[in-house]
């Protein structure tokens, strides 16, 4: 059994100015809307959710994206309505949320 039920990886990657790339879309204020989220929940920890950091994902064009694993569901959002809606259908509820899957 893997020591969490479920992973997400969030692309905070920065490239140069000009160049398309998710840390250009709040990627980090998002990544700890989903931690703080998670907590409030008590969905974090051993045995639950674990929200990770990423470097590039090489989806640039598609960003800003996280995916959710064991599942590899690839998932793009614009705000934290968006990351809201994946945490509560995908992770609370294990239903993919197909408008905002990539």
């Amino acid at each position: 059994m893997s020591h969490y039920q479920r992973h997400v990886f969030f692309c905070l990657n920065q490239r140069e100015p000009g160049v398309q790339c998710c840390g250009q879309h709040n990627a980090e204020a998002m990544r700890e809307r989903a931690k703080q989220r998670l907590k409030a929940l008590d969905l974090n920890g051993a045995g639950k959710v674990r929200i990770n950091s990423a470097g590039c994902l090489d989806r640039c064009a598609e960003g800003p994206l996280l995916v959710v694993y064991p599942e590899a569901v690839w998932y793009t959002y614009i705000d934290q309505e968006d990351i809201d809606e994946i945490i509560d259908e995908h992770l609370v509820h294990g239903r993919v949320v197909e408008r905002l899957r990539i």
